[in-house]
């Protein structure tokens, strides 16, 4: 099938289905899902999107990646993006950075069922200041990264933290919105709560601008998975009873380190402080 047949089937099911859909995964079922991940950014300009199936609830692996799957991104002015197999179901697009206050349409194709998403991709929300601070929580203390900032006024804004603690690997934070807090100046504390952080531990965070659908999936993931690396079962923004979100969102990454509040001033050589 040509790209230009590619970019019309997309278009046209963008604008006449609604990928809105909740999914009820039966464990037992022996009949497997499609998963689709895909969270695509302008913090570099490779891209990757990772395409699976869900497996029997007692396998050994979390998920199958489909290797013969079709990848596509198009964008609102025409311009398409084949994603190539790179390895275990993860597909890869070259020199590909998305644009900000543009749409994006994904057409993934398997074994003959075809899977569409659209999304829009908000312009990046400047950040003031960023820090770390220590909070008690039911007794046990935790580091906040946090982040101040001006939110714009008369729009809707919706961010997603992504966490890593000491370069290793990044895990969903937290998602917020400024439906109480339109146009204010915000501050937003974000961590890994399920990582003991202490003094000298660095905090790398990724801040993405993302679109309402892709809040909503992972506002309801958080709701529903508190604590939980496990994924759970969020409203999908891809048709055809997907699972999984396709993101295509402004991006900033921030890293901060832990630093001793406890220091011994008293100790210091009056030499040192001049």
């Amino acid at each position: 099938m040509s790209a230009r047949r590619y970019i019309y089937i997309v278009w046209i099911f963008l604008f006449f289905v609604a990928c809105e859909e909740k999914i009820d995964i039966n464990l037992n079922d022996a009949d497997p899902r499609v998963v689709i991940e895909a969270n695509l950014s302008d913090l570099q300009s490779t891209q990757r999107i990772r395409v699976s199936k869900t497996v029997a609830f007692n396998d050994p692996v979390n998920s199958l990646g489909v290797t013969n799957a079709h990848v596509l991104v198009v964008d609102s002015k025409g311009n398409h993006h084949d994603f190539q197999h790179e390895e275990g179901g993860s597909y890869v697009a070259m020199n590909f950075t998305p644009v900000p206050e543009q749409v994006y349409g994904l057409y993934v194709e398997v074994d003959g069922e075809r899977f569409l998403s659209s999304c829009y991709m908000p312009p990046a929300v400047a950040v003031d200041s960023t820090g770390i601070i220590e909070e008690s929580i039911f007794g046990d203390s935790y580091y906040f990264a946090t982040f101040k900032f001006n939110d714009p006024p008369n729009e809707r804004n919706y961010y997603r933290y992504d966490v890593s603690i000491n370069d290793i690997g990044f895990r969903f934070s937290s998602v917020f919105q400024d439906k109480f807090n339109d146009g204010l100046y915000v501050t937003h504390q974000v961590s890994d709560l399920d990582t003991e952080l202490k003094p000298g531990d660095v905090i790398t965070v990724r801040r993405y601008c993302i679109d309402e659908k892709v809040f909503d999936y992972w506002n309801e993931y958080q709701s529903t998975n508190p604590g939980s690396a496990a994924p759970g079962n969020p409203t999908s923004n891809i048709s055809n009873n997907a699972l999984g979100y396709f993101s295509v969102a402004s991006a900033q990454e921030f890293q901060l380190q832990i630093m001793d509040m406890n220091f011994d001033w008293d100790g210091l050589d009056d030499s040192m402080l001049r």
